[in-house]
């Protein structure tokens, strides 16, 4: 009978075991015990036989954990009885214990206890499944920790992939996320859809949540995405943030914390809105809605149904929360507007130009061949050494393929030729002098061949000479009809651009014959009374 009871003993629960220990004290009948139980009749006649044993049909009926003490020392533990085979794999329940922290599931294990072990193991799958399940009951459970943080203190911030929406001006349909911030005491909200993951999308985001909130939390908690983080946290090395994210934690005062790798929990409350969004708002969308029209209403739906809901732990309003407490706790906004700036390491080319989204922005031509950042505002973009300090700033691109080239940025001849054109050789000719600018005006008109580069020629000869010289020279060439650049040159170089020598006056003349003899002794004696002796 003692086998009977052991093999069926362990059927019933203890709640349904000390039922049927009352009905059998209360005098019911075997077959309407096991119609009430659910139990074949026999089991019901091995649970009497047990009981009487016991002494448990008399007197005051034990408690359940008294009942179920008895009831392991009359048959042993349930599973000793239900699972004769683990004892034939327990001499390896170390390495089983050992493979498992491994992370290796238990059809493995056994692959893995056969190759080892070869003939000496003659274990079943089922057996190393029934030796995993009790190794693994034994160890104790995992415990989950809620946080709970001061007002003010956290907000969490999390993507969520929700589907398809529509551009705004082509239509066209695309992959959609949410991008949602969870303030960590009161649960309100802020929600935004958009397009990609982007640095430049993440930093613009903040700034709009922020701007919703009406102020700042002291720390945000974020997952390890690219668009934040640059290396997670390992055993040996500290997380390294993107330069643009932490730019952004520096204007607006928050401290940025990144969770462990593979720890989604520790951001729980962002995790859950998202999927509250995804369940509760996305449902609600029209086919083929703009991403415009799914955030005007998601704004809508954020301060009404999401805002105003009794939320599951707090047991609270969230807008309520947020109105009566929390916001006064937030940190203020800054006074000037968030400028989301992309920081970028870019090589200076040769050319003198960094390249940043197929745009060209100039540099000093000294660090060409070095790394240096460039931080993309929207409106503006600067450039810094390694050690950031600034050495450019230009207008930011509006579209691929725009050149920013200061002229002080490149060598002095270099810079020169950089601005001269058709309309600035024609202004420098003309500060000259009308007859450079004559000279100059005929070349640039002159057809079918192109004379730009001899004008740059005419134009050098003033600073290998002088502007007045260069003047005088192309007015002697006007006038003799020859205004070659070789006529030019030589007429500078033989300097026969010098002045005519003008006809004497009197004065000169009479200055250059001091010593002349009087005219007296010219005048002839004969008209003058004398005689020839």
């Amino acid at each position: 009978m003692k086998e009977e009871a052991a093999m069926n003993i362990w059927r019933l629960s203890i709640m349904n075991l000390h039922e049927l220990l009352r009905r059998l004290r209360a005098g019911e009948s075997r077959n309407g015990i096991a119609r009430a139980l659910h139990i074949s009749p026999n089991t019901v006649k091995a649970y009497r036989h047990w009981a009487e044993a016991q002494h448990l049909l008399e007197g005051a009926l034990p408690d359940l954990g008294t009942l179920e003490a008895l009831r392991a020392q009359s048959f042993g533990t349930p599973h000793a009885e239900r699972h004769p085979n683990v004892s034939s794999i327990e001499r390896y329940r170390a390495e089983v214990t050992e493979l498992l922290e491994q992370g290796q599931q238990p059809l493995n294990i056994w692959r893995l206890l056969n190759k080892r072990h070869a003939a000496a193991f003659d274990a079943s799958p089922s057996a190393v499944y029934r030796l995993v399940h009790t190794i693994r009951e034994s160890r104790l459970p995992d415990v989950t920790l809620r946080i709970e943080t001061r007002p003010g203190e956290v907000a969490q911030v999390d993507f969520g992939y929700i589907g398809l929406l529509r551009q705004d001006a082509s239509g066209q349909s695309r992959k959609a996320w949410a991008f949602v911030m969870t303030l960590g005491w009161s649960r309100h909200q802020y929600a935004e859809m958009v397009f990609d993951q982007s640095v430049p999308t993440w930093l613009l985001c903040h700034q709009h949540a922020f701007e919703f909130f009406g102020g700042v939390p002291q720390r945000v908690v974020i997952d390890n995405l690219k668009a934040a983080v640059m290396r997670a946290y390992t055993r040996d090395e500290d997380v390294e943030v993107q330069q643009s994210y932490r730019e952004c934690a520096e204007y607006y005062g928050f401290l940025i914390d990144a969770c462990l790798p593979r720890k989604p929990q520790h951001k729980g409350k962002v995790e859950r809105s998202v999927g509250y969004i995804k369940h509760a708002f996305v449902p609600l969308l029209p086919e083929g809605s703009t991403i415009g029209e799914t955030n005007r209403q998601l704004r809508h739906w954020l301060m009404r149904e999401a805002g105003l809901r009794v939320h599951g732990t707090t047991r609270e309003v969230p807008l309520a929360r947020f109105e009566h407490t929390e916001r006064a706790t937030l940190q203020a906004l800054p006074p000037a507007a968030y400028d989301p700036a992309v920081w970028k390491q870019c090589k200076l080319h040769r050319d003198g130009h960094v390249v940043f989204e197929k745009a060209y922005y100039s540099a000093p031509y000294r660090l060409i061949g070095q790394t240096l950042w460039l931080r993309a505002g929207w409106r503006e973009t600067r450039v810094f050494t390694d050690d950031f300090q600034l050495v450019a700033t230009h207008a930011r691109a509006t579209q691929p393929g725009q050149r920013f080239t200061q002229p002080d940025h490149l060598p002095a001849e270099l810079a020169q030729a950089l601005t001269l054109n058709r309309d600035t050789c024609q202004t420098q000719a003309e500060a000259i002098g009308s007859a450079t600018a004559q000279v100059v005006r005929e070349l640039l008109a002159a057809r079918p061949v192109d004379h730009f580069r001899t004008v740059l020629r005419v134009l050098r000869l003033a600073d290998d000479f002088t502007p007045e010289r260069l003047e005088a020279t192309c007015a002697l060439g006007l006038a003799y009809g020859d205004t070659a650049v070789c006529t030019l040159k030589r007429i500078l170089r033989e300097r026969l651009d010098a002045p005519t020598p003008l006809t004497p006056t009197p004065e000169a003349c009479k200055e250059s014959l001091a010593f002349a003899r009087p005219v007296e002794e010219l005048v002839d004696p004969i008209l003058d009374g004398a005689s020839w002796n």
